[in-house]
């Protein structure tokens, strides 16, 4: 969060600017670190794993929000650009899916 803060302040924004971003950096510096001397426990890796998983969806819904606002303070036109590429996106779901051609199930998971 410093780190964010301090960025902010260098770039003339009274916001933190890239605290999620840094601390996503730390944790992969960490756990490579750690993996590599051997000091990462399994269950430890699962949770690095589950919120390395986390930060994309984190990232897109905060930026979302923020974007949000600014087309609707931008103006009418902002907004229909930003419903035209929705649509757009949602339209191209089925071709992007069906790029890789259709592959075997994957196997039932067996529980531990």
């Amino acid at each position: 969060m410093l780190l964010g803060d301090l960025l902010g302040a260098a770039l003339g924004v009274r916001s933190n600017v890239g605290g999620v971003g840094f601390a996503m950096l730390l944790l992969i510096l960490a756990t490579n670190w750690m993996r590599s001397t051997g000091r990462l426990p399994q269950r430890t890796e699962q949770g690095v794993l589950f919120w390395s998983a986390m930060y994309i969806p984190i990232v897109v819904a905060m930026a979302a929000q923020q974007n949000v606002v600014a087309a609707l303070a931008g103006g009418p036109i902002a907004v229909i650009a930003g419903v035209a590429a929705t649509v757009v996106c949602a339209a191209l779901v089925p071709v992007i899916a069906s790029i890789g051609g259709a592959d075997e199930p994957l196997p039932q998971a067996v529980e531990a």
